[in-house]
């Protein structure tokens, strides 16, 4: 074989390649695609823990007596859920952990599946801090006016990008540029393996960008037991506002947990 046939063969090789490559990316929403991580059945836990592969989080469930909308928890303990979508800047939403961890808060984090292909070192992120993580659409789009094909396709999406990422769909899921959903959308979600969709009976404005001191007395003055509030990771304001935040729950007697451990 001459020279010249040789680098033929070679280019030929690597088109080849590169289709291939090409043609399991569009499978995957068009992007780049990942190594295969194995499925939690296909793999016992000591392999997976000698392997360093973490196991799979937890799964969304049902609650019983709670309505398939949720906005609010129990008003009998003294335990709120501060709920947050997930975008942006990964190192805002990195301070934003670090300081609800520091007070020994606990997060709920609905992440956009958009921000989860460009950053998925945050859905671990998320969960080895000990907070829930959910499913808030793949585009971040107004599901609510969406035809229900594309609606459906919104949802699993970003479970899909999920259940690669963690091993399962995440504990909720949010629609997206809304506060609550149509009875559509619940349905769709509901058929997308969740039961719940999680609302919230408190806006932060954090979205707005009002300034810290702002973002501290609108929740302050509104959050009450069992309250289910709406922030955001990727706003200055919103981490400067947490210190303030999180003192005045303390003072009032009031714990930042988890939304599964404010309806468990």
């Amino acid at each position: 074989m001459t020279p010249t046939d040789r680098r033929r063969v070679l280019r030929a090789g690597a088109r080849a390649a590169l289709a291939g490559a090409l043609a399991t990316g569009c499978a995957d929403g068009g992007r780049a695609p990942r190594p295969p991580t194995a499925s939690p059945a296909a793999t016992s836990a000591p392999a997976a823990a000698a392997a360093g592969r973490p196991r799979a989080a937890p799964a969304a469930r049902r609650y019983p007596g709670q309505p398939a909308q949720i906005t609010h928890g129990p008003a009998d303990r003294d335990r709120v859920a501060l709920t947050f979508h997930g975008g942006g800047d990964p190192a805002t939403a990195r301070a934003v952990l670090t300081e609800v961890e520091r007070a020994g808060a606990k997060i709920t984090v609905l992440a956009v599946g958009g921000w989860l292909d460009e950053h998925p070192e945050m859905a671990r992120r998320i969960l080895d801090g000990g907070h829930d993580l959910g499913n808030h659409t793949l585009n971040h789009v107004t599901i609510n006016e969406l035809p229900a094909d594309e609606a459906y396709a919104e949802i699993t999406g970003c479970a899909d990008r999920l259940r690669r990422l963690t091993g399962s769909i995440g504990t909720w899921f949010r629609p997206s540029r809304t506060e609550s959903a149509t009875p559509l959308v619940v349905r769709l979600a509901q058929r997308a393996g969740y039961p719940h969709v999680l609302s919230y009976d408190l806006d932060s404005l954090d979205s707005t960008s009002p300034g810290a001191t702002a973002v501290t007395r609108t929740v302050a003055g509104q959050i009450q037991r069992g309250s289910v509030v709406s922030l955001h990771f990727g706003y200055a304001d919103t981490v400067a506002a947490l210190p303030a935040l999180l003192d005045d729950l303390h003072r009032r007697g009031l714990r930042a947990v988890t939304t599964t451990e404010l309806l468990s």
